[in-house]
């Protein structure tokens, strides 16, 4: 799992337990996936279909650091199924897993548009190719 994203918790990040909001932690793994999948399946035109059962195992406190991974798990036609986890970076103890979200390339007109990809590529080799 690659973890590209670190978050630093601030007190605008806080539900009333002065823990991190869920919320606020769903909408930056969001933000990650549609990221990586954009970059991924080189379409900007690709949005969140799906995200699966989210598994909260513990929380992050004020001025803590997290970290959000992504992995693909699998290439559809149209789609690219990610994992995540989000873990504290000092302890490496997992704040949050979700074992499916599920990325659609869109075309133009909004419909699911097939983008012809069957593995990771890294952006790196793309620019050494052209």
């Amino acid at each position: 799992m690659n973890f590209h994203t670190r978050k630093w918790v601030k007190p605008e990040d806080l539900n009333p337990n002065r823990t991190l909001f869920g919320g606020r932690l769903l909408e930056w793994i969001d933000e990650e996936a549609a990221l990586y999948a954009i970059i991924q399946l080189e379409n900007p035109k690709t949005v969140t279909k799906f995200i699966s059962e989210i598994d909260f195992r513990s929380s992050a406190k004020e001025g803590e650091i997290i970290e959000i991974g992504i992995e693909p798990v699998k290439f559809g036609t149209a789609s690219l199924t990610l994992r995540a986890e989000v873990r504290n970076k000092m302890t490496r103890e997992i704040i949050l897993t979700i074992d499916r979200i599920v990325m659609v390339s869109l075309d133009e007109n909004g419909k699911a548009k097939p983008h012809g990809k069957t593995e990771v590529e890294y952006v790196k080799d793309r620019l050494e190719e052209g």
